[in-house]
Parts: structure tokens; sequence; C-alpha cells
């Protein structure tokens, strides 16, 4: 190890935060002499104190060893370099932090531009992987013991293969499913969403017409059916689908949602905000407050169609 290098590199990191001694040592759980001793390379840190100086000072355990460690053109170009190594998303969000800062002083160059493309691109490979994972997870526990979220989960999961550019895969895994002699109500309705999804739409009320006559109990598919009603302008029989999914008892007002939805498009303003209110007034009973606030915008959107 060059200890000069390496005691010069602890107080330009030190100073480039604007971190007194006094801070550092405090942060750490030592003593400001300690901090000192090592800037000046009397004596150096442990090696395990190593990884928390780095974390302090938003750099690379490496960068304390570099001759020129300070080779970045800004701070937020060395926090994406810390990230491209750690792809740890709390770097990310720091990383973002300056970039940001940035970006509000008009001080972005061409080269940041695609710093900062870049560190999204790395996040989304990660959250893209995250997300399968966690999705997967929660699809394979018991659907009986919460069929809502089991469902939801499954739907959230058909989007992000349409989302990754993956959505023929999963139909084809879901048309597997679905002719198989073990298929649930669940793989249904997911074959109905992805062919949604693909804009499939004869295929998915083909598949709905014959759901129906498999499973005679399930409001889901009564949604679906509504949804490619109204996709297809076909609005009376969507109408009708969605009344009769809200008379079998829906989990979350799904059918409402969707009858506003049929009303704005087909231009009947004053029953679309109507049904809004009514949907706003049911959650708030319920205690969703910030979903009522969210339909509440939808309602005032709509009203202002109304007045024009």
């Amino acid at each position: 190890m060059n200890s000069t290098t390496f005691s010069e590199n602890l107080k330009k990191f030190r100073l480039a935060k604007n971190y007194t001694q006094e801070y550092v040592a405090e942060t750490l759980h030592i003593n400001s002499q300690t901090v000192s001793r090592w800037e000046c390379g009397t004596t150096l840190p442990d090696v395990l104190m190593l990884p928390e100086l780095a974390r302090l000072y938003e750099v690379t355990v490496d960068d304390f060893y570099k001759k020129n460690s300070i080779a970045y053109k800004n701070y937020a170009q060395r926090l994406a370099s810390v990230y491209e190594k750690t792809e740890d998303p709390e770097d990310f969000l720091r990383c973002v932090i300056e970039y940001n800062k940035l970006m509000k002083n008009d001080e972005f160059s061409i080269e940041d531009k695609w710093n900062y493309a870049f560190i999204h691109h790395v996040m989304l490979v990660y959250c893209k992987k995250v997300a399968m994972e966690w999705y997967d997870k929660a699809i394979a526990g018991n659907p009986e013991s919460d069929p809502h979220s089991h469902a939801r989960a499954g739907s959230c999961r058909a989007g992000l293969f349409f989302d990754i550019g993956r959505g023929d895969q999963f139909i084809r895994d879901q048309e597997y499913k679905v002719n198989s002699k073990n298929s649930r109500a669940e793989d249904w309705i997911l074959l109905i969403d992805a062919y949604i999804k693909a804009e499939r739409y004869y295929d998915g009320y083909a598949m709905f017409e014959k759901a129906t006559e498999r499973f005679t109990d399930c409001w889901e598919f009564y949604i679906y059916g509504g949804i490619i009603c109204r996709i297809t302008k076909q609005y009376e029989e969507a109408l009708a689908l969605l009344k009769k999914a809200g008379d079998m008892g829906t989990d979350f007002y799904d059918e409402k949602y969707e009858m506003a939805y049929c009303y704005q498009d087909m231009g009947e303003y004053e029953k679309a905000y109507n049904v809004y209110i009514e949907i706003s007034d049911l959650l708030r009973k319920n205690g969703y407050d910030v979903e009522a606030e969210m339909v509440e915008e939808d309602a005032k959107e709509v009203k202002r169609l109304i007045k024009a």
C-alpha cells in the first residue's frame, strides 16, 4: 500500500464532501485525532474500516489507492462509477440526486447524459430481475389463502412479460396451462388478459365465451369480457357484462371502474362522473383515502369535459 497516496486521498475525499475531521470521527465512532493521523500517514485505518469510509465518502475502496483518484469531471460521475461496481439501489439513488443537481443548474454535458441513461439502464435490469423473482414467489403460494392478491400478482407478472418483450412467450405458456386437464379459472383469466394486452381481442372474446361455460360463477371473466367489448366499441354489451359481474360480487369495485371508462368512451360524461363519485364514496367509507383521491381526480377531469 502506498500510504502517502492513501492518506492524500482520504483528505481529498473528506474535503470534497465538506466534512470536518470531527464529523468523520463522530460518524465512525472514533476520535478526531485518529482521523488526523490517517490523513497525515502516521497510522492507517483497520482494513475492516475501509468499507465504512468508502460509504461515508461515497467512493469505492479501490479509489483510496489510486494516484489520480479524482478523475471525474463532477461528483455525479464519480457516484456513477460507484454504482456501476456495486449495483446497490442506495448508490443509484445517491447518483440520481447528484445528477438532478447538475440538471437544475443546467450543467448537463453529453457525457453526463449518457451516464445518466446508463445508471437507469443498470437499474432497469436489476428491477426486472427483482420484480420477476417476487412475482414468482407470490404466485407460488396457495391461491386459496388470498385469491385477490394471488390473481393480482399473476396479472402484474403478465404485464412485466409484455413490458420486457416476452408477451408471446407468456401467451404460449398460458395456452399450454389452459389446455391441460388440471387448468384453473385463474389460468384462463390470465390468458384472456394476455390476449387483451396483445390486442388479440377476437381470441380473447372467444376464450371468454368458453371460460364462462366451464366456470359459471367466476365474476372476473365478465370484467374481461366487458373490457374487450368496450375496446371494440360494443358499449351496450360491455355494460351488460359489467353489470353481471357486479351482481355476482366483485372484490374492489372492478366493474364500476370499467363502467366509468365505458361511459367516458361513449361520451356520456355525466354518467361517468356519477360512477367515479360513487367509487370514491365507497373507497372512503372503507378507509382507502389515497385511492379515493385518485378517483376524485378522474372525476374532476370528466367534469371539465361536461362543462366543455
